[in-house]
């Protein structure tokens, strides 16, 4: 009988119809495949109980997850490789259903020898990290979203600073020369808030208010470095309590205010600008609407909006666009992205003006693997933190999701909107992005 790598093999390319482009090895220590290839390593047949009960990517997913499923060696290089198979498809194409291919008597046979292969059933019970959640999916309740920004953000601060260094910012850095030797993910995350704040045209004085404010990073960037008064909302109470103690330590509890609010909530208008960072992405598209509605009369008029927020590329048929399976089981719950022109469109509808768009796509990519080396530099000290499966989680998430940047499958952007008054008078500088 064949060992158990050639014999997964054998299945793989029969149900996929193409060749692995990575090489096998499986729980009995057998290997196969291109021996200079990534190795896909196998560490017990739950995996397989998985895939057959979940097939596709929430099966992987939580074989990821438990550690049933692993990559030794680069793996960038494995998901690079294997990105054909699992993740880029063209989306506008008709997909086979599971009844479709079981009609296939190669699939049937391929389903039957896999069912020997993977052992006795029950499958395994999901990770304890995957989301449980409570009533419909993608609803965007006060209460729906706050459970998810919770299974999200509220995972161990001392774990994100690991990850993220010591400027605690959760989004997209910006990158003015990468190769230079002054170039580090902190001057980066520094040029990013800077760059914000002079989109936004803070000046001292000024009202604030940073919707999502993370762990404060905004906040304090901006009442430190230009004299504004500023209120930062948070769904995520740790991320709110290390805000605030930022904020003390920084002497600026007199001019920053972190809150424990949704932005649904807030009512102490008008502010002079609105910083919006990686926050919209948890919005949903039933409720981009009222989102940007919100905002707009929280802005006074010629007050400014900056909405920094990552998209997905258009579908020809956008009512076929679906949730990544991953992400949403066990990294975003209930994150939606949609395209910048439709991002932009409803901000428009809501009243803005769009006054500017900059996609900073390549940023994230750079900025992810950043986060990345954090990671894998740290990972011992990691696993004392949070869960092996959280780790892993992260690990492969921003991996992937760097890959993705550098693939165009999705961008990130920062769109300027402006309250115009009546009058026309927007404020806006005459010549692009001087911003002052």
């Amino acid at each position: 009988m064949q060992d158990a790598a050639q014999r997964l093999k054998n299945l793989a390319e029969q149900l996929l119809g193409t060749e692995l482009p990575v090489r096998l090895r499986a729980w009995d220590g057998s290997e196969t495949g291109p021996p200079d290839a990534p190795v896909l390593v196998v560490r017990s047949r739950r995996a397989l109980r998985r895939l057959l009960w979940k097939p596709g990517e929430l099966g992987l997913a939580r074989a990821w997850v438990a550690g049933e499923l692993d990559v030794d060696g680069d793996l960038y290089e494995a998901l690079d490789v294997m990105a054909g198979l699992l993740w880029e498809h063209d989306d506008d194409a008709p997909r086979r259903s599971l009844a479709e291919a079981l009609k296939d008597p190669q699939v049937r046979a391929g389903v039957r020898e896999l069912l020997k292969l993977a052992g006795p059933f029950p499958p395994p019970a999901p990770p304890a990290e995957e989301m449980r959640r409570r009533g419909r999916l993608h609803l965007h309740t006060k209460g729906s979203d706050k459970q998810a920004i919770s299974h999200h953000y509220d995972v161990g601060n001392d774990f994100y600073e690991l990850v993220l260094g010591p400027s605690m910012v959760y989004s997209c850095a910006y990158w003015e020369d990468p190769g230079s030797p002054g170039a580090t993910l902190e001057t980066a995350q520094r040029d990013k808030l800077e760059l914000i704040s002079r989109k936004l045209g803070l000046k001292p004085g000024m009202r604030l208010l940073d919707v999502g404010c993370g762990w404060g990073s905004m906040a304090i960037h901006a009442a430190r470095e230009h004299g504004v008064t500023v209120v930062g909302v948070t769904l995520s109470q740790e991320q709110a309590a290390f805000a605030r103690k930022r904020v003390a330590d920084e002497g600026l509890t007199d001019r920053i205010e972190i809150r424990v609010q949704d932005y649904r909530d807030v009512r102490d208008g008008p502010y002079d600008a609105i910083s919006s960072i990686g926050m919209a992405e948890h919005v949903g598209s039933e409720r981009y609407l009222e989102y940007a509605s919100d905002l707009y009369a929280l802005l006074k008029p010629g007050g400014r909006l900056l909405n920094h927020q990552i998209a997905r590329r258009p579908q020809m048929d956008e009512s076929a666009y679906e949730v990544d399976e991953f992400i949403d089981a066990y990294v975003f719950p209930d994150g939606e992205l949609a395209p910048v022109g439709t991002t932009a469109g409803l901000l428009e509808r809501a009243g803005f003006e769009v006054r500017d768009i900059e996609a900073i796509r390549e940023h994230y990519a750079l900025t992810l693997r950043e986060w990345v080396r954090n990671l894998e530099a740290r990972w011992k000290e990691a696993l004392t933190l949070v869960s092996p499966g959280r780790a892993r989680i992260w690990r492969l998430y921003m991996a992937a999701s760097a890959l993705s940047f550098e693939r165009n499958r999705i961008g990130v952007n920062q769109i300027l909107a402006v309250k115009t008054p009546e009058s026309g008078a927007s404020g806006m500088p005459l010549r692009a992005r001087t911003w002052n």
